[in-house]
């Protein structure tokens, strides 16, 4: 009787715990993704009330957009993994029509075309961070890996359309980042060592070419970043201006909404491109390695769904979206930091937008179907 009433005491408050496992189970959400998401979200809702000057509008706007975002996750994350696979050349050829648009009616901000007005304003090189390593994946995904050069030389095409498409926007930044999710498609396939010494070398002239069609600002934010000293009240003011707010924060920071670079608005763009600065002044080395340790931590969750993965479309989609995601925030800290030139990539999930948080939170919601799923697909 003594052993039979402990049982009754026990099992009801282990329950609640059962009942929310089944929950996320049928919903195909896997729990840690999801937690090192909300933990990643929740500090940067948290800096980015001190980023717009405690604008409590544009609080609320980023907060519905990141709502928006997580519905769009766990939208995405009901689709089989193989409904996605047979879609995905639809998808590719849908991103690039929409490409196509926006260089002949987009409209132009700040000097560039990236936009389009379909009665919802949205960026459609957003669409094709997704696409192009899902066509990637999907051209391999029925082929022997590693993969032969003249396949490597057809995907290096579906590539390479986008990314010119986008450039010409122009958007660098965002094209040579949507480059690295189909090149990384690439390498998990599988490339042999005499394969990988011959890109490289073959990297050289591509440079060069890439620098040729450049525009003029995007070489002088190269040029500045080997020197920003030289013109530190035009094109090195940016760098110099987050330098000073990033080392003037110490370890422990000055204080949330005390950073006098930030509030005083020294600092340029700190509410998107450099609100890892703003992250830096007020809360130290301490919240800056915080917030790095949570993203690394949601690209190793990632990495694993990638290697429990069924089927190599699954396996590399994976991946690529796990691996984009860490490029996307190395890019920005080390643009922040003066590691590379400043390209105009936002900080995933911190960074004041709609349309890229859209976009990153659907990817994760294609990692959690493919981990949910992944009993179901065969070997």
């Amino acid at each position: 009787m003594r052993v039979t009433d402990t049982k009754r005491l026990v099992t009801p408050k282990a329950q609640p715990l059962g009942d929310v496992a089944r929950l996320m189970r049928r919903f195909h959400i896997d729990g840690p993704l999801l937690w090192g998401l909300i933990l990643i979200c929740a500090v940067g809702l948290v800096v980015l009330y001190s980023a717009v000057g405690e604008n409590m509008r544009l609080w609320l706007s980023q907060l519905v957009r990141l709502s928006v975002a997580l519905v769009a996750m766990l939208i995405v994350a009901q689709i089989p993994p193989d409904f996605l696979r047979r879609w995905t050349p639809w998808g590719y050829l849908a991103g690039l029509v929409l490409l196509v648009l926006v260089l002949v009616t987009g409209e132009v901000g700040q000097g560039a075309r990236r936009w389009l007005d379909l009665g919802i304003r949205f960026q459609p090189s957003e669409i094709m961070k997704l696409a192009v390593p899902m066509m990637a994946a999907w051209y391999l995904h029925d082929r022997p890996i590693p993969p032969r050069f003249t396949q490597i030389l057809i995907i290096g095409v579906i590539i390479v359309v986008p990314t010119v498409l986008i450039a010409r926007q122009p958007d660098l930044g965002t094209s040579l980042l949507i480059a690295a999710s189909g090149i990384i498609v690439i390498v998990l396939a599988g490339l042999s060592i005499r394969l990988m010494l011959a890109l490289a070398v073959l990297s050289v002239p591509g440079a060069y070419v890439l620098w040729q069609f450049m525009q003029e600002y995007q070489k002088q934010r190269v040029l500045t970043l080997l020197n920003p000293d030289s013109d530190p009240l035009g094109a090195g003011y940016n760098i110099i201006q987050s330098k000073i707010a990033i080392g003037s924060g110490g370890m422990f920071g000055k204080g949330w909404t005390n950073g006098s670079q930030a509030q005083l608005e020294f600092l340029p763009e700190r509410d998107t491109d450099f609100i890892f600065a703003v992250m830096g002044e007020e809360f130290g080395l301490l919240g800056v390695l915080t917030l790095i340790g949570l993203y690394m931590f949601v690209v190793g969750r990632g990495l694993y769904i990638s290697i429990q993965a069924h089927g190599t479309y699954s396996r590399l989609l994976a991946g690529s979206i796990s691996l984009t995601f860490f490029v996307y925030v190395f890019v920005n800290t080390a643009m922040v930091t003066g590691l590379v030139p400043v390209v105009g990539v936002p900080l995933p999930l911190v960074s004041f937008g709609g349309t890229s948080m859209v976009t990153l939170m659907a990817g994760f919601g294609i990692l959690m179907s493919i981990h949910s799923h992944r009993k179901l697909l065969p070997h």
